[in-house]
């Protein structure tokens, strides 16, 4: 007979492994939408459209490679922000997007990865996502929008901040179950941004 009630260990680790799996989902999601625009939504599912023909932003050829979020963040701010369980969270997506750096998990909270991309900021606002909000780190040029497109949109959130070639990228997953879930996701993020920029070299 299964005990009508869940441990503590039990709550939390679904909480984590729901985080994980939809933050998955956003940045595949987040790729596909990238690539092709903005989109109308169906019962929740993403509907992304083609892309016009007309004079964008280009693509940088590669990721900055002058930061690597999995060792350069400082363990300073991951302690304070109690994130754990790095894994690593490259990716490629048709078109030449990559994202290269690792991800972390902060128990019964939110789970963010913080990669390196070649996407730049002036591409990632060409795209026009929802709620895109420009502003400034550390005098370097910022952008944060919502790139998913389901009844999970508000809980996800992604920060762009500008580097030669690029920019760092925090994907961040705040999902309303758990301890944080009635903060913004973009509040989150921006903030967990604040507190890495810094450690950027200047030539970064």
């Amino acid at each position: 007979m299964i005990d009508a009630v869940d441990t503590a260990g039990d709550q939390e680790e679904r909480m984590i492994s729901r985080g994980n799996t939809l933050l998955g989902t956003v940045l595949a999601v987040g790729a596909v939408v990238l690539l092709s625009g903005c989109g109308s939504s169906t019962d929740g599912d993403a509907k992304p459209v083609t892309a016009s023909a007309s004079a964008e932003p280009s693509l940088a050829a590669d990721v900055p490679h002058t930061y690597d979020p999995c060792k350069d963040v400082p363990q300073g701010v991951l302690d304070s922000e109690k994130l754990h369980g790095k894994d690593p969270a490259n990716g490629d997506a048709d078109g030449g997007v990559k994202w290269r750096g690792c991800a972390w998990v902060r128990s019964s909270s939110y789970s963010v990865s913080i990669r390196t991309t070649n996407l730049t900021i002036d591409l990632i606002r060409s795209r026009n996502f929802p709620e895109t909000t420009e502003f400034t780190i550390n005098d370097r040029r910022a952008i944060s929008t919502r790139q998913f497109d389901g009844p999970f949109i508000k809980e996800a959130c992604t920060v762009d901040v500008e580097m030669k070639g690029g920019s760092l990228e925090f994907n961040l997953n705040n999902p309303k179950s758990t301890s944080t879930g009635s903060l913004d996701s973009c509040d989150l993020a921006r903030s967990l941004a604040e507190k890495v920029v810094p450690s950027l070299p200047a030539t970064a």
